[in-house]
This record gives structure tokens, sequence and C-alpha cells, in this order.
């Protein structure tokens, strides 16, 4: 199975909480705190570790950013290719990803920043493409409102079409480095781009060679119906979060289908859940450990986070009150998270009490958490496995770093010893390590219709 850790470049870990947990590392500004991460998760053999990002702070819940910095829900955000840089100074095998938005960001800044860290790193880094959720991040952009759900999917495509367009430019062989001749290159082999669509121009030719794995992987999390096209069209890895293992089964089908209507091997596409794991030499200190962790969150954390990643105001609504179908429609956000609510609670108007309720916004069980002893996590993480709910796991963090330490201890060698998990990592890139073939020059145009 294919294990993802999932990080935050910032002062809690996904579970806003995390950072008031007694055993929290309060590093998260410093470059020893994401490289003794970045060693554990090595140590592990873990295949991955990928930064979830925004470009603002979440200050959609009131129209303000006080509840976030007195409550730390996610205040600090620090970018993420630089703390990827850090980390991987300090390993030799484990992946980077890093998130950077389609739109706010040009296509051949991207193509550059990701493709010279995949050369920094022989071949280990990948590219988490998002659209961005919000109108805070709108605004930090000089922009007045966030671009519409589908039309930044749109425009995501064109974007994707000029990165891979740019990430073509050298094919292979088109370095020489023969001094007798005094020929660098076969210029013959660089080819330029000349872009022209409805968003983008761009000409090239690019400037950065083609990595030891071809190009950096892409990792995709469109769960909506226009994300989940996108993602079956682009994605490598496709990270989702799922509410329990029916869901997963049901989700795993249909989206290996999709990929396969795009003209894509399924098999070549990696789908992974988001997980909470707390585990223990016990299952009843492992529960304890999760109460303990239960009882450090506050309910303003659910209220923000969904204010954020639903770009609507949740100050605005009392507790019981049914949202209408005009607010409803005016969310924008992440609508993978408006289609749980309204499937698991039944209801095509819920209410604030039902978003917190079935998106599980701020708590651990956002995340389908697994919790017991080695044995008992081990279990769980089977059944997904080998049932066909998933392809491997994305690991959030209950509290940095005891999480990835506590699961490295005690879960990857029970996993290790069913046969689950590798035990040395497959090759030296991150698309060795996930069974991905090296793209060569000109596979993108057929691989991706």
């Amino acid at each position: 199975m294919t294990l993802i850790a999932f990080l935050q470049a910032q002062n809690c870990s996904n579970l806003v909480a995390s950072w008031r947990h007694p055993e929290t590392q309060l590093g998260y500004d410093t470059p020893e705190y994401y490289q003794n991460i970045a060693r554990t998760l090595e140590r592990g053999k873990f295949q991955m570790a990928f930064f979830d990002d925004r470009l603002a702070m979440p200050d959609r819940y009131g129209s303000d950013h006080a509840q976030t910095v007195e409550h730390g829900a996610r205040a600090v955000k620090l970018d993420p290719i630089s703390v990827l840089t850090a980390m991987g100074l300090a390993t030799n095998r484990l992946g980077l990803g890093a998130t950077y938005s389609t739109t706010y960001y040009e296509p051949y800044h991207v193509a550059r920043v990701f493709a010279t860290l995949d050369l920094m790193t022989r071949g280990r880094v990948a590219w988490n493409v998002v659209t961005s959720l919000n109108n805070s991040e709108a605004a930090n952009f000089g922009a007045l409102e966030h671009l519409a759900h589908d039309l930044r999917y749109d425009r995501a495509d064109e974007f994707l079409e000029v990165v891979m367009g740019h990430w073509d430019t050298w094919q292979e062989g088109s370095i020489l480095h023969d001094r007798e001749s005094g020929r660098f290159a076969d210029s013959s082999k660089v080819k330029r781009l000349d872009h022209e669509g409805k968003w983008f121009k761009s000409r090239g030719p690019f400037t950065v060679p083609r990595s030891q794995q071809g190009h950096p992987v892409l990792i995709q999390a469109g769960q909506s119906g226009r994300g989940s096209e996108f993602a079956a069209r682009w994605g490598e890895l496709v990270f989702v979060i799922q509410p329990n293992i029916d869901v997963a089964r049901k989700a795993y089908a249909a989206f290996k289908a999709k990929v396969a209507e795009h003209g894509r091997d399924p098999a070549k596409v990696r789908m992974a859940p988001a997980i909470y794991v707390v585990t223990a030499e016990t299952r009843a200190e492992a529960e304890d450990k999760k109460a303990a962790i239960d009882n450090l969150v506050h309910p303003v954390d659910g209220l923000t986070l969904l204010s954020e990643v639903l770009n609507f105001d949740f100050s605005t609504k009392k507790p019981t009150d049914p949202f209408t179908a005009d607010e409803l429609e005016s969310i924008s956000g992440l609508r993978a998270i408006l289609d749980r609510v309204i499937n698991l609670s039944g209801l095509q108007n819920p209410t604030l009490e039902d978003f917190l309720r079935y998106s599980g916004r701020g708590t651990m069980a956002e995340m389908s958490p697994m919790v017991g002893s080695a044995k008992d996590v081990a279990d769980q993480m089977e059944e997904w496995y080998t049932t066909g709910a998933c392809d491997g796991f994305v690991l959030a963090a209950a509290n940095m770093p005891g999480t990835y330490e506590d699961f490295v201890r005690f879960v990857v060698p029970e996993l290790q010893r069913r046969g689950l998990f590798q035990r040395e990592y497959a090759g030296s890139t991150l698309r060795e390590n996930l069974g991905l073939a090296v793209p060569q020059s000109g596979d993108w145009k057929s691989m991706y219709r």
C-alpha cells in the first residue's frame, strides 16, 4: 500500500487543536522541526510527505481574522516549497509534495519551481494541483472575488496543458555536454511551446531540463462532479476524504471507471483517503489518547474552517436554521464537503449543526479515525486496502510529531509483517516508489486527454 503523510507548513496540523496538545512541538517556524518529521517518515519507509496549503489566513468567519489568530486556527502559513527544500536536504528517498494554485499563480512559474526542486531532490517531487477556495485568497492577489467553482477547473485544465507542455521541452538525449565539439545540447531536441489559449499565452522555451523521473508527480483532490473529472484526467495520486469504508468502496470503483473513460489505465492512478490514526501499546491506551485529543477541540475551530473551505460566513447562521437553496448555491469553495453533508444527513437544506456534525470539520471525525493497538489499526487498514476501498492512505496528525513517531513505531512493523507495506524503498525517485512509469517526451498528449 501507499503511505503518504499529510502535512501543513503552519502552527498546527490538519487538526487545529493539535497545537494545544501538551506533547506537540512548537517549532513550526524552524527547519529542524520539518527535517525531524521527514527523517521519521523516511525511517518508516513512507513513500511521500505532502503539504496542503491556502493562500490566505482563515478570515471568512465573521469577516474577521480575530478568531483565527486568537485560537490558532491555521493562522501561520509558510510557503511549502521552502519547507520541502529543507526536508529534501535531510532525506534521500522520501517523496516531497507541495500544493500550488492554478488560480493565483502562472503556469511558467509553477512549472519552473517544481521542475527545479525535482532536480535538486533527484526526482522526488510532486505537485498537488488545487484551484483555491475563497474570496480571502482572491483579495490577497488583487481580485474582487474568487472564480466560480466549475470555471476554476476549466481554467485549470488549460493551466495543466501549459505546464505539461513546458515540462516536455527538453527531450531525452538533448543534453550532450560535448566539450570537444563545443556542443552543450542538441537544439533539434529542445522545443518551444508557443501556447495561445483562452486563459493563457506562454511561449517558452522552458529553461529547466527533465529530471530523473521525467517530471513531478501530479496529486489531485477533486471530489465534486467537475473536480472529479479534473482528477480523473490529470491525477496520478488522488487524495480523498471519505466518511466510512462503504462510501469509500463505491467512490473508489466509480472514480477508477472515470479514469478509464479518460483513456487512462486505472491501475496507474493511486487513490488514497485521508485518515487520523491514534495508536499505542494497547487499545485502551489509544482510546485514552484520543479522548484527551478530543477534549482539546474548541467549537469555533469547526466554524472557522467551514467558513474558509466553503467560502461562506457561518457566523451569519443560527445553529438550527436550515440553509436556503440560494445560500447553498452560493457556496463556491470545496463543494465535496457540501455534498458530504447533504448525503450523510439526508437533508437538502441542512442546518449549521448538520454541517458541523456531518463534515467533522475541526475534529478527527472528518478523516475516518482509526484508533487502537498496532493490530487494531492494521486490521482496519488491511480491510480498506484489500476490499477495494483504496490503494493506500494519507495520514493526518493529531499531534506533531507524535502521530508519525507512534505510527512508525507501532503500525508500520505490523503492516510489513503482513506483507502489506514495503520494507525498503523500490528506488531513488518518487515514481519508482509509487510504481509509476517515467513519462517520456510527448507522452502527456496521449495520456491526458
